[in-house]
């Protein structure tokens, strides 16, 4: 039986939550070199309540998936009891909903209120939270009494050392585990001096562990560097960002490793979770800095793959075998998958390999509006639809029920609504009833739906009210199925 030990916030060193630098590659590879706990990138709250739970057989990842396909936040089982999930948030309820959908992949969760970026500020998130500590106050309660997981906080410093440390110790009412300081106020950028004095006597004021922030200019050059700027804070724990941004290796007791070796070490964690080539052209190209003149920096900034970023770091071969091992586990995975769908497969469901294509089809004119017309003129109960998502590749398959009987493609679609358009189909052909494709002919829904418009055509030429009573209302209006989308 696997034990949870809670996340301590206290002798760590730990990598800082950055936009575009924190995902999953940057994270394991921070954790090999030494660093105790890491914090993804801020991810909004609106766009991960978006997201669906998917777990990725594949890559062995936990992905938290958009409805346009894109993961918003990938995870794996190395850095569970190691990652803190920020998050950036200015509604409570909202942040809870967010924290219990990633509570059981992640070890702690954190709220942004130190980002002075416009896009966080202007939706009164990050650095505008400070200026509302009622708003603070409830986010934090929220959190710290709805999920089981430690909850923490990232801050900047206010104008005075007073204000920020009485913010702070209602903070710490709250009954976080850990906050987060930034030491710069929020207008102030990377060269302004890191307020030391301010962190420390935070430090000095409150409990819970303080995370010293914002050494990166003036303090932190080298692994023993971060002991020299936590001595000058007082603070318990210190978070690394730009430092680590740079070269990761600055985690590593020995020193750093060469570049090459970390960049190189950096894409092999790309390949092996399918880290997007942009987030990785970026993230390389900030380890480069300086050498991004070079012939090799020119090569990267030109490429346009994940193959044409390894080619640049003399990793072609590597590419391709990880390529090739992936796709065979894939394929492995999708035969297996295939058997158990055979093997479960009810033998009652009637069956045909058929796909939904609008371009066959009048506008506005579907299958699943015949087979609602045709159960209304055969008096039967309106079509149900039953939709599954299968995990491997997120593909969907709907069974539908006209009269007792089950009707389902044999091939599975990319979206909820192609796969009930294809059940339908499947049905209709069973039936030998039209499906209204543009090859049949006259299509007696068109028509109806003319006769309609021309009737209201009519009433609004005599002055009669437009809105149509329900009662009246056209009867080919595609019915949208109560039914959710289920997990396999």
């Amino acid at each position: 039986m696997t034990v949870n030990t809670p996340l301590c916030f206290r002798g760590k060193k730990i990598l800082a939550p950055m936009v575009r630098v924190g995902t999953l590659p940057m994270r394991l590879l921070a954790l090999d070199y030494g660093a105790d706990i890491v914090y993804c990138e801020e991810l909004i709250d609106i766009k991960m309540l978006q997201c669906k739970r998917v777990i990725n057989e594949v890559l062995e990842t936990v992905d938290f998936v958009a409805p346009n396909e894109r993961v918003v936040f990938r995870t794996c089982e190395r850095e569970r009891d190691h990652v803190v999930f920020q998050m950036g948030s200015a509604d409570a309820e909202r942040a809870l909903a967010v924290a219990k959908l990633v509570e059981s992949d992640v070890a702690g969760i954190d709220i942004n209120m130190g980002c002075p970026k416009e896009y966080s500020t202007k939706a009164s998130m990050g650095a505008a939270l400070l200026s509302d500590p009622d708003k603070i106050e409830s986010i934090l309660t929220t959190l710290v009494k709805g999920i089981c997981k430690p909850v923490t906080c990232k801050i900047r410093i206010l104008p005075s050392v007073e204000d920020t440390v009485n913010l702070v110790k209602r903070i710490e009412k709250t009954g976080i585990a850990a906050i987060a300081v930034h030491g710069r106020k929020k207008e102030e950028r990377p060269q302004h001096p890191v307020h030391c004095d301010v962190i420390k006597a935070i430090s000095e004021a409150v409990s819970i562990p303080v995370i010293a922030n914002g050494g990166s200019h003036d303090f932190i050059k080298e692994y023993a560097d971060i002991e020299t700027f936590q001595e000058a804070t007082a603070a318990q724990s210190v978070m690394v960002a730009r430092a680590a941004m740079w070269n990761p290796s600055i985690f590593r007791k020995e020193g750093f490793c060469p570049l090459k070796d970390v960049m190189q070490d950096y894409i092999k964690y790309v390949l092996r979770y399918d880290n997007h080539y942009t987030n990785t052209k970026y993230c390389l190209c900030q380890m480069l800095r300086e050498q991004l003149e070079t012939t090799q920096g020119k090569k990267l900034h030109a490429a346009q793959s994940t193959q044409e970023i390894c080619e640049v770091f003399e990793m072609g071969d590597f590419y391709e075998e990880t390529t090739a091992i992936f796709e065979a586990k894939k394929t492995s995975l999708e035969t297996k998958t295939q058997d158990e769908d055979d093997q479960m497969d009810d033998p009652d469901v009637i069956k045909m390999a058929v796909r939904f294509d609008k371009r066959e089809y009048p506008p506005q004119i579907t299958p699943k509006m015949y087979l609602l017309e045709w159960c209304r003129k055969e008096k039967h109960p309106q079509p149900v639809y039953e939709t599954v998502q299968r995990p491997l590749d997120r593909l969907f398959c709907s069974v539908v029920t006209v009269a007792e009987r089950k009707y389902r493609s044999a091939l599975w679609d990319k979206s909820k609504k192609l796969a009930e358009q294809a059940a339908a189909i499947v049905c209709l052909r069973t039936l030998g009833v039209p499906e209204g494709k543009l090859c049949e002919g006259e299509n007696h829904l068109i028509n109806k739906r003319k006769r309609g418009d021309q009737e209201r055509l009519i009433s609004r030429d005599h002055g009669e009210d437009l809105a149509e009573p329900s009662h009246k209302k056209a009867n080919f209006i595609e019915e949208t199925s109560d039914v959710n989308v289920l997990k396999m």
